[in-house]
């Protein structure tokens, strides 16, 4: 039986698709051989099949010509299928004319391809904020980079971070506040030149600034000498530290060190080299606090780069201990208060929190092998502090904090006093007891809000919503209640919480909370929408303005440590004063249409102190005259404007009270180098024409890096 022969269909799929027995849709090229990416797609038969028409609810893919691929939509993830466009088969061999269309169109499609891919495997992400750069120059303040960010919705920019050749400050640095003296800067910058006396005194002082740091620097290296100071200056010396930095801050161990301190004075033998050094520290930072005027601003000087010498010696290893942290911690606070290298605090913070971790003081002495109760409490003293030195260095220099909740579960120090941990077992007083560790525990309850406040303000992250300031002022303020009232409500035992330690601790939590509605205060003197944070910033600064300056309950030993310190409590203060200044002037121009007397005329009568206490912070010993020169520029500022001055007149009352600003800190400068010069060295100007209003705004608070010559020094005004 002959078989049944079958009849033989013309092939309508490409040679392709035909060899991969693949289902073609019989394209040109077709869709198997533009994914294959191969260079042809060729059919075989001579009569292809009609073009098969595009589906009309398919998005095109291909446009037709380049105009077309520029304002082609992207797809979007939704689109889980495709149906390229289809086009009638060419015969195998295609004209020699097709070929550029035909390579730009696959060029087309394989982009088109791609964007598809990545939208379907990328997940859309929330709308992002967007970065902005404002660049400012100016003769007084110098060049910045102002980093805003574009807020989603619309919403207005917020200031991020200012920069500054190598330098970027966070928010929570005060040079952040730079834009708001934006308008005094200029009058200043059209009214003066370089023959102008504001210029001429300005440059003197500048000089002599300089002269007087470099008479003040000892030579490096300094060794360590075991030459004391008499012993009525020696104890009050000590005292005043005990009084103050050791309330706040829990370093050493009060009975173990005196007993050292007095063995010094009676022994023959030369003294222990490093409780010497531990000594001269504090003498150094008992000094702020010895008289109104820090009259041994030099000897404490001396004093610290003795200590940095000696710590500076390759004998590392062998020294991994809690003495040699103590050391540590006693030089930062001596550098920061002294002035010598403070503005370095936060990168030295840095490297001593490595060290303590290095030593295991990120971890509970209750996860390491058994440990005297003396021991175990030192450890966790220490490491509270460090964290305590972390979180306000990153707020002093704007630069995040480094740390997270998450990299150590150390306790807080026990409740216990100095004596108790020198017995076996000791049992930990409650909470209403107060003892010498209280205020430090207070202040650590406190610490996981104050860290996140840090974070917001100086990390990298960027579109924060404001929703998450308010949530972060309600619990600061709840951390805050909860600490103040443990200590305010204390049964008072041998010690009791002194009005220095609840004034330090309020004023802290005061620079935090300032500090967290400082980013929108600018906008909230035209946005009504952020008048919360207009309303915390001032009421904030106001009070910590009134606690520095010893207003509240007579603290005149705060009050004397904040002037004669540089750093955090100094800067926070002159922040607070401008703060208040900014606010008044902003309510002498919204009404100045109807009335010449601002609203808050007693806010107004107490901030005629803001030029005595810069003036004061200069006669302690500052050599840097820029705090005083603003805060005297914005106080005549306000004054010009309730006298309805016209803008030349306001000009010229600003430069002329610039002017005797710098007669003022002259004569105070001229008086410095007479006292270091008592042979009577010649006051002379150096030779500086460059006027450079930007070299080293350092708002009268810090003084370089440790040799008074940072490479890039710090140059700002705020």
């Amino acid at each position: 039986m002959e078989p049944i022969r079958r009849r033989r269909r013309p092939a309508v799929a490409c040679t392709l698709c035909r060899k991969r027995k693949m289902r073609c849709n019989r394209g040109s090229p077709c869709s198997n051989c533009i994914r294959s990416r191969r260079g042809e797609c060729v059919y075989e038969n001579l009569h292809p099949a009609p073009p098969q028409p595009v589906q009309s609810d398919r998005r095109e893919l291909a446009p037709r010509n380049h105009d077309d691929f520029q304002d082609a939509s992207l797809p979007t993830p939704d689109d889980q299928s495709v149906i390229f466009p289809t086009f009638s088969p060419t015969a195998s061999t295609t004209p020699h004319s097709d070929l550029p269309e035909l390579e730009a169109l696959k060029k087309k499609v394989k982009v088109l391809e791609d964007q598809l891919s990545k939208s379907a495997t990328v997940p859309c992400r929330p709308q992002a904020s967007t970065p902005n750069f404002e660049t400012t120059s100016t003769q007084l303040g110098g060049t910045f980079h102002l980093h805003s960010q574009d807020q989603p919705g619309g919403l207005h920019a917020i200031p991020r971070a200012i920069s500054h050749k190598t330098r970027l400050f966070g928010q929570s640095h005060f040079v952040t506040g730079l834009p708001l003296l934006r308008d005094i800067l200029e009058i200043i910058d059209k009214g003066t030149n370089e023959a102008s006396d504001l210029i001429k005194e300005y440059q003197r002082c500048k000089s002599l600034g300089k002269r007087i740091k470099k008479l003040r620097t000892p030579e490096w290296p300094t060794l360590l000498t075991t030459h004391l100071v008499s012993r009525i200056i020696s104890d009050s010396l000590v005292e005043c530290y005990l009084g103050t930095m050791e309330k706040l801050h829990r370093i050493l161990h009060i009975p173990t060190f005196r007993k050292n301190y007095e063995a010094i004075w009676v022994s023959e033998n030369e003294p222990d080299r490093d409780f010497l050094v531990q000594l001269r520290l504090v003498h150094a930072l008992g000094a702020t606090t010895y008289d109104e005027n820090f009259s041994l601003r030099s000897s404490a000087i001396q004093w610290i780069y003795e200590a940095q010498t000696w710590i500076s010696e390759p004998e590392f290893k062998s020294r991994l201990g809690i003495e040699f942290l103590q050391t540590n911690i006693l030089l930062l606070l001596a550098r920061e208060i002294a002035s010598v290298g403070g503005e370095t605090l936060w990168i030295a913070c840095g490297s001593l929190l490595r060290t303590a971790m290095s030593m295991g003081l990120h971890r509970d002495p209750k996860h390491l092998p058994q440990t005297p109760t003396f021991a175990c409490e030192m450890r966790r003293r220490i490491w509270n502090t460090i964290l305590e030195l972390c979180l306000q260095s990153s707020m002093t220099s704007g630069g995040p904090p480094m740390i997270s909740a998450k990299d150590f579960d150390t306790e807080p120090p026990g409740n216990f006093d100095d004596e108790q941990i020198m017995v076996e077992n000791p049992t930990s007083r409650s909470d209403n007891v107060f003892t010498q560790t209280s205020t430090a525990r207070a202040m650590r309850k406190t610490y996981p809000s104050r860290l996140k406040v840090a974070k917001l303000l100086n990390d990298l992250r960027q579109g924060d919503s404001y929703q998450e300031t308010l949530r972060l002022d309600a619990e600061l303020k709840a951390s805050y209640k909860e600490a103040i009232h443990n200590l305010q409500s204390s049964k008072k035992k041998e010690f009791s919480p002194t009005q220095f330690e609840l004034s330090a601790m309020e004023f802290i939590m005061r620079r935090f909370l300032g500090a967290l509605h400082f980013p929108f205060f600018g906008l909230s003197l035209t946005e009504p929408s952020y008048a919360f944070s207009r309303k915390m910033a001032v009421e904030t600064a106001f009070r910590a303005w009134s606690i520095a300056r010893g207003a509240v309950n007579n603290n005149t030993e705060f009050a004397r440590f904040v002037v004669c310190s540089s750093g955090f409590f100094r800067t926070s203060t002159w922040l607070a004063s401008i703060i208040l200044l900014l606010d008044l002037r902003n309510q002498v121009q919204e009404e100045d249409t109807f009335s010449s007397t601002p609203i808050q005329r007693d806010v107004f009568n107490m901030m005629q102190d803001a030029r005595p206490w810069t003036l004061q912070c200069i006669q302690a010993g500052e050599t840097n005259i820029k705090g005083h020169l603003i805060a005297s520029l914005v106080l005549e500022q306000i004054k010009a404007t309730m006298n309805r001055a016209s803008k030349e007149e306001l000009a010229q009352n600003m430069i002329r009270a610039g002017e005797e600003v710098a007669r003022e800190a002259l004569s105070v400068f001229e008086t410095f180098i007479a006292q270091l010069e008592p042979d009577g060295g010649e006051l002379k100007s150096l030779n500086d024409p460059a006027i450079d209003f930007g070299e080293d705004w350092t708002l009268m608070l810090t003084d370089g890096f440790l040799n008074g010559g940072a490479a890039d020094p710090m140059t700002w005004i705020f």
